[in-house]
């Protein structure tokens, strides 16, 4: 997958920054169902936030990167327990998308 520009990053970020996570994962990790909630969301909205609770930092990392690599997404941004996700829907929903959304809103 191509990486995302600074330019891109940056959009993606100030979009994201008025979203609330749509996926909370505990310290159980990534079931099949919180990875299929996850390629939902993300097929809906292309661009959520995902809220771990694990309390060790390198735990939260690792699931963050395992997120990545199991939905094909990209990460845009990791503040804490929150990262911010993103990925490209194959056929864009005009009423769901968040990235529709926001151009929307903003015009």
């Amino acid at each position: 997958m191509a990486s995302l520009s600074i330019q891109e990053r940056k959009r993606l970020r100030q979009i994201g920054h008025a979203l609330n996570p749509v996926v909370m994962l505990g310290d159980k990790g990534l079931s099949e169902g919180v990875l299929e909630e996850l390629s939902r969301a993300l097929n809906d909205h292309e661009l959520i936030k995902v809220k771990i609770v694990a309390e060790d930092r390198d735990e939260r990392a690792a699931m963050i990167v395992e997120i990545s690599e199991k939905t094909g997404a990209e990460v845009v941004q990791k503040i804490g327990k929150i990262a911010l996700i993103y990925k490209k829907a194959a056929k864009q929903n005009q009423k769901l998308s968040n990235l529709v959304r926001h151009a929307h809103l903003s015009n």
